[in-house]
């Protein structure tokens, strides 16, 4: 118990409220995303289904050089976002080494909050573990979209599926249903990462006062439902 105050100790009460209010707000807000999409209300369950419909589109074309230019297209947006990550992680890191210089940089921006060289660092540590979390998604996401790619070129050709005659509808079915999943997958991972970088911004608010922070991650999530759940490109799609 006496560790645990002592772990408690390190933090101010309103740090502590503003983190778990920030944890809870991400959290909740990707659980609440998930949920809406089942009911395809969301911006990324809408496009997934169009994904599915493009799987399914190649089934009937002979030539399949534009599906993938098409994938490697998509797959080029968490390629940029993965090296970014790296040198802003590497970055971070930099500032990990010389903290009480960048401290004390901080503290000469009006309203920034005086804090102690501990609390700065475990302010930059929580950035830098959500940097290291969007690195992992968008590297996850160019794995599935190869992995996307090497479904779309083994897939049988269109002369192929008209021979399964009566089973070639099914067939057809059954290659969109997979190959639209897999591309599904790498673009929710595509989205993980960016909403990572959505809640970073949130966390810069924390070096200017706790009460900022929660300011500011509400903003960010409500930004991100806006996106997601009432935006003009989410009307175009619903079509």
């Amino acid at each position: 118990m006496k560790h645990l105050m002592n772990v408690l100790d390190v933090l101010p009460w309103p740090d502590w409220l503003a983190l778990a209010l920030f944890l809870a707000g991400w959290v909740g807000y990707a659980s609440f995303a998930r949920r809406q999409g089942l009911a395809e209300r969301s911006l990324l369950a809408l496009s997934n289904r169009e994904r599915r419909r493009w799987m399914l589109q190649t089934t009937y074309r002979d030539n399949r050089v534009l599906d993938g230019v098409v994938t490697q297209s998509m797959s080029s947006g968490p390629s940029f976002f993965a090296s970014t990550t790296i040198l802003i992680i590497g970055g971070l890191l930099a500032m990990l080494s010389t903290t009480e210089r960048v401290a004390e940089l901080v503290k000469e921006i009006p309203f920034a909050a005086r804090t102690s060289v501990l609390i700065f660092d475990l302010k930059l540590v929580l950035l830098t573990g959500i940097f290291v979390h969007a690195f992992f998604r968008f590297t996850w996401s160019i794995r599935q979209y190869s992995f996307g790619a090497l479904l779309v070129a083994a897939a049988p050709d269109r002369d192929a599926f008209a021979a399964m005659g009566e089973k070639a509808d099914a067939e057809r079915e059954a290659f969109a249903d997979r190959a639209g999943r897999v591309m599904a997958l790498a673009a929710e991972a595509f989205n993980d990462g960016l909403r990572a970088y959505y809640m970073a911004f949130a966390v810069v608010g924390w070096f200017f006062s706790p009460l900022f922070f929660m300011v500011a991650t509400a903003g960010v999530i409500y930004v991100l439902y806006q996106r997601e759940f009432r935006s003009a490109v989410l009307a175009a799609l619903r079509g």
